[in-house]
């Protein structure tokens, strides 16, 4: 009896995961596994790029969790440098190209089971000189070599990074310390669109502070280039800015034209729709995991593209149980992130307040200054936490905080009552872990439950 033919498009955190998974439980004798990536690397941390760059970590090899070598040691094909270009859903196949001989054409592979983990494309505006020498996106850590190359083989005095969001961010704060002049240009009101834009100011004023010139309002037009053909600035409705360096923060979207092409379902942000076993809808055959698909939002029961590597190894966990004969499901996330400029700790879960309004839900809001630890303990640092809360029931829709060391990681409590469906009463009575070194007497964030619960009580009188 022939094997089973597993079949992964994309090397990184979903598919290499639901890879490994599957081999785990299944025989090399009845799971045949073959992954197809276009790029060099496999199993690698994109998120620590910027990192990377600003000389926190060594790369690219410290970035990876696994080489190709150590994957097909243990017992996964995996071919690097080779592309999908098109699935055959009916006929259970996939045609692949290999990048390093195109010369050659395309081959057909067939599958009992394929993985879709195409992952996502930084957003690229379609702009004049957006493809000069000297403008970077950081997707990939071949992204990231090309970006260090330009570093320590050009000049650079001036940089502008387009866009505001956790990558926007953490590049500037990698270009800042590498000694550059930097300025971020953001078209919307406050950096951090994905806080609310009073807490978004709070980055912005600290960024300020770091020597991070930040431009709001600022529709970027063009990419100046001189007589070379190099970046000189960049052209915005706010004005001109000059540059020898240009990074693209501007997010991403779901790579999934190939799904698109065979016919595949997508969302309304273009990611792929699975059920909760991570197969794609309709499809007996076909699984997706990663940044390419949609998921389900716990708090607003919409579905949404929310590009994270934690998401994308649990998929990937899952895919690879379904595959290999065992059962799991991934229920959802609650849009749960944290990042960092310098020594601000920016974090966010659940929803903001446009995006609860959008799915018809009433709420009150509070923000309230804590500190990281007792007042009087050394070393204790403010802290501004915002939480939203349902109007009638006083369920916890959403909280955001920003503050310097030991503010990020409080999101998580924020995070686990999320996913509970806790009420705002009940997270401020949560029997949290105190010492002065570690919080004050009331941990931040339950005093911001503590004051929205009070609000539901007020609203509920009213």
């Amino acid at each position: 009896m022939a094997a089973r033919r597993m079949v992964v498009i994309g090397g990184d955190a979903a598919g290499m995961s639901a890879a490994s998974q599957a081999r785990r439980l299944s025989g090399r004798g009845e799971l045949e596994i073959l992954a197809f990536e276009r790029g060099h690397f496999t199993s690698y941390s994109a998120c620590g790029i910027p990192y990377w760059v600003g000389g926190d970590v060594d790369g690219p090899d410290s970035l990876v969790a696994r080489t190709p070598e150590t994957h097909r040691g243990r017992g996964i094909d995996v071919r690097t440098r080779t592309e999908a270009i098109e699935i055959d859903p009916a006929g259970q196949r996939v045609l692949v190209r290999d990048l390093e001989r195109p010369e050659v054409g395309g081959r057909w592979y067939d599958y009992d089971d394929l993985v879709i983990a195409t992952g996502a494309r930084p957003r690229r505006p379609a702009i004049p000189g957006i493809d000069a020498p000297g403008v970077h996106g950081v997707q990939t850590l071949d992204d990231g070599r090309a970006l260090l190359d330009t570093l320590e083989g050009t000049r650079v005095e001036r940089a502008v990074v387009v866009g505001a969001g956790y990558i926007g961010v953490e590049m500037a704060e990698a270009l800042v310390r590498r000694g550059c002049r930097v300025t971020v240009l953001e078209r919307g009101e406050q950096p951090m669109a994905t806080l609310d834009p009073d807490m978004g100011r709070l980055v912005r004023e600290a960024m300020t502070g770091m020597g991070i010139d930040t431009v709001t309002g600022a529709e970027v037009t063009e990419v100046m280039t001189g007589e070379d053909g190099r970046v000189r600035g960049v052209a915005t409705t706010a004005g001109e800015y000059p540059a020898e360096l240009v990074v693209l923060g501007l997010g991403v979207t779901p790579e999934t034209a190939l799904a698109h092409a065979a016919g595949l379902p997508l969302g309304e942000s273009g990611g792929l729709l699975t059920d909760l076993v991570m197969r794609v809808r309709g499809q007996e055959h076909i699984w997706a995991g990663g940044d390419c698909v949609e998921v389900l939002h716990l708090v607003s029961g919409r579905t949404r593209h929310i590009p994270l590597g934690t998401h994308a190894n649990k998929q990937g966990q899952v895919i690879g149980t379904n595959v290999g004969g065992g059962y799991a499901t991934f229920p959802g996330v609650v849009g749960t992130a944290v990042s960092k400029v310098c020594d601000l700790e920016i974090a966010r879960t659940g929803l903001l307040e446009a995006e609860a309004a959008a799915v018809g839900l009433r709420f009150v809001t509070v923000t309230t200054e804590s500190t990281s630890r007792a007042g009087y303990y050394p070393g204790a640092r403010p802290m501004t936490v915002k939480m939203l809360a349902e109007r009638r029931t006083g369920r916890l829709l959403g909280t955001q905080i920003v503050g310097r060391e030991g503010a990020g990681k409080r999101v998580d409590i924020a995070a686990v009552a999320l996913t509970a469906g806790m009420t705002v009463a009940q997270v401020a009575a949560l029997d949290l872990g105190y010492a002065p070194p570690f919080s004050p007497v009331w941990d931040p964030v339950q005093v911001a439950a503590r004051q929205a619960a009070a609000q539901v009580r007020s609203a509920e009188s009213a």
